[in-house]
């Protein structure tokens, strides 16, 4: 199973891991919040042209219910109920709820990676996902990479069509 040859490496490797993927997290959902504060037309924040297919806002959505699924709901119990679809259905949500539901996804990162165990990173994530077989690290890291990677594609959609 992959990320299993980490225990290998003792208990301080996991703890980092777990630190490092909560503080990248974060991170990243603190640039998120900055990329959406920083359109100047909030309007702007729906806009899709030619070949770009989803909105900055819908990006935003997508992200948050992705995080809350998989991380909150799994390991903080949060309850979460995704509704996927409209997660790139919806539209002109104003900015200041996407703002308050990014501030809340932090503090449900912040309070689930500080209850879970380094142990929970090398068994196999709990949930059926597309990942046969993925550790909960593994799986981890593959949605920090999913956040990163739409984070990009919003800070470049803000700068083509927010001018």
């Amino acid at each position: 199973m992959r990320f299993q040859n980490l225990l290998l490496c003792g208990a301080n490797w996991m703890v980092m891991i777990k630190e490092t993927l909560k503080e990248l997290i974060i991170r990243d959902l603190t640039k998120l919040s900055e990329e959406i504060k920083a359109y100047h037309n909030e309007e702007k924040l729906w806009y899709t042209e030619k070949s770009i297919a989803n909105s900055a806002g819908n990006l935003c959505l997508h992200l948050i219910g992705n995080l809350n699924t998989y991380i909150g709901a799994e390991f903080g119990k949060t309850g979460y109920i995704r509704n996927r679809p409209g997660e790139f259905a919806l539209k002109n949500i104003p900015r200041q709820e996407l703002l308050n539901k990014i501030d809340e996804t932090i503090n449900m990162i912040e309070k689930t990676f500080d209850m879970i165990s380094e142990d929970v990173l090398a068994e196999k994530y709990p949930a059926e996902i597309h990942l046969k077989d993925a550790s909960t690290g593994y799986f981890f890291i593959h949605l920090a990479m999913h956040l990163g990677y739409h984070l990009g594609q919003i800070n470049y959609h803000r700068r083509l069509l927010d001018n």
